[in-house]
């Protein structure tokens, strides 16, 4: 049997990628909901639809600074024909504090601030630099159309509309929009709570090189930003040697503080692999909490997935390596704290791309390259694939999409379509 043919056969014992999500997935729960202050509801997952109870605007209002007043009474204005413009008595003045109810009379009109409430019977508002801007009386010198300058109640926002579905994220917009409809409190998901713990005797802190039998610990620092970005509250713990009795004892200490566990580090089979050896072994005839499996995915076959202490809090099992670490943060570990902050979809959102360059890709595996996406002017997008496999961390980079070629294929050719992972990076 060829070298080719032993890859092949090897990637056919391995678990589909979205088999192995699915059967993940399906195990975990939202977090249980709580009812929030606006104030502090930015960035959770609403675990209700919102509804309006109030209208926005409130009441009829000036859109702009100027003169309320009937149209009939300025129709006139600045016609040609007339060569004159319209007199109109300033009868008294309304800002956005006033709250008396005042009727206009034919012939006359209020000065009014933008936001300042309507008079009744005003149906247009002049604004300012269409006229003289008297005080006692104005001259207006052109004629807006019926209906301009003002806003109508409920204009922008009847009462009883749906201002948002639950699984949406509070955005500083729709604070706003809660707010600007009478809403105080809003019932959300909490942000699930996620500890991250790097694992290895070999790993040292940042802030030095590597040296020979050592390896500087990037995996925690960039996954407790991924789980941030992801809009977890992440806390890093730092490096666990490979103990036993201290891996389980740090796993069983975090489970107090965690909704989500990620380690990273230890999950392939290799002597060294402790946290697989540790975390997998069976005991008093039942499985290990954590079931690892050897995924077709690209880089970084050997995931795990289980639950921990009393509380059976969910851990998710990372390989060491940083690129593949960082790629099963982002087909793993963060759909799953997506479906604990209740957020719909869990997935990135994905667009199909014109490929700018070939690449080959492993058989059997779906590799996840990272890459560069821009947009087409005339539409669509194109993706430049930069660098992956063995060199994923430095492409990730620089990347902004992550292209996705499925097991089956070996080999895209530049200008075939391909799909891609949208990354939400401010670039």
């Amino acid at each position: 049997m060829t070298a080719t043919a032993d890859a092949e056969a090897a990637a056919n014992e391995l678990t589909p990628l979205a088999d192995y999500l699915g059967s993940v997935l399906r195990r975990l729960r939202a977090l249980p909901p709580l009812d929030l202050d606006l104030t502090q509801a930015y960035g959770n997952v609403l675990a209700e639809d919102v509804v309006a109870p109030h209208a926005f605007p409130a009441f009829d209002q000036s859109a702009v600074d100027g003169y309320a007043a009937r149209w009939e009474d300025i129709s006139g204005a600045g016609r040609a024909a007339a060569g004159r413009a319209v007199r109109l008595n300033v009868v008294g003045d309304l800002g956005a504090a006033s709250w008396r109810p005042v009727r206009l009379t034919p012939g006359s009109c209020f000065s009014v601030a933008a936001g300042a409430p309507l008079p009744v019977a005003a149906d247009v508002v002049v604004p300012v630099e269409w006229t003289d801007q008297g005080m006692a009386a104005v001259e207006i010198y052109r004629t807006p159309k019926r209906g301009y300058g003002l806003r109508r109640a409920g204009d922008e926002l009847p009462a009883g509309a749906l201002l948002a579905r639950a699984g949406t994220y509070v955005t500083p917009a729709l604070v706003a929009v809660f707010a600007a409809t009478g809403i105080g409190h809003v019932v959300v998901r909490p942000s699930p709570r996620v500890v991250v713990v790097a694992t290895g005797d070999e790993l040292v802190d940042v802030g030095r090189g590597s040296q020979p039998g050592q390896v500087v610990d990037a995996n925690s620092h960039a996954l407790t930003a991924a789980a941030v970005e992801a809009g977890a509250l992440a806390y890093r713990v730092g490096i666990c040697d490979d103990d036993p009795e201290g891996l389980r004892g740090l796993l069983e200490d975090q489970t107090l503080r965690a909704d989500l566990i990620i380690t990273t580090g230890g999950t392939g089979t290799g002597p060294g692999d402790m946290v697989r050896r540790i975390l997998s072994r069976r005991e008093g005839g039942r499985a290990g909490p954590v079931t690892f499996t050897e995924v077709a995915l690209y880089p970084g076959t050997a995931l795990g997935f289980g639950t921990v202490g009393a509380e059976e809090v969910p851990v998710v099992c990372l390989p060491g390596d940083p690129g593949a670490a960082l790629i099963g943060f982002e087909v793993l570990a963060r759909p799953a704290i997506q479906l604990l902050a209740g957020a719909e979809p869990v997935f990135r959102p994905s667009v199909r791309a014109h490929l700018l360059e070939t690449v080959s890709s492993p058989g059997g595996l779906r590799e996840f390259r990272p890459a560069h996406v821009a947009e087409r002017r005339g539409g669509g997008y194109t993706v430049q694939p930069l660098s992956g496999g063995p060199f994923t961390l430095s492409g990730l980079a620089e990347a902004n999409g992550l292209l996705v070629l499925g097991e089956r294929v070996t080999t895209a050719a530049a200008g075939s379509t391909v799909d891609v992972l949208l990354l939400d990076r401010r670039r």
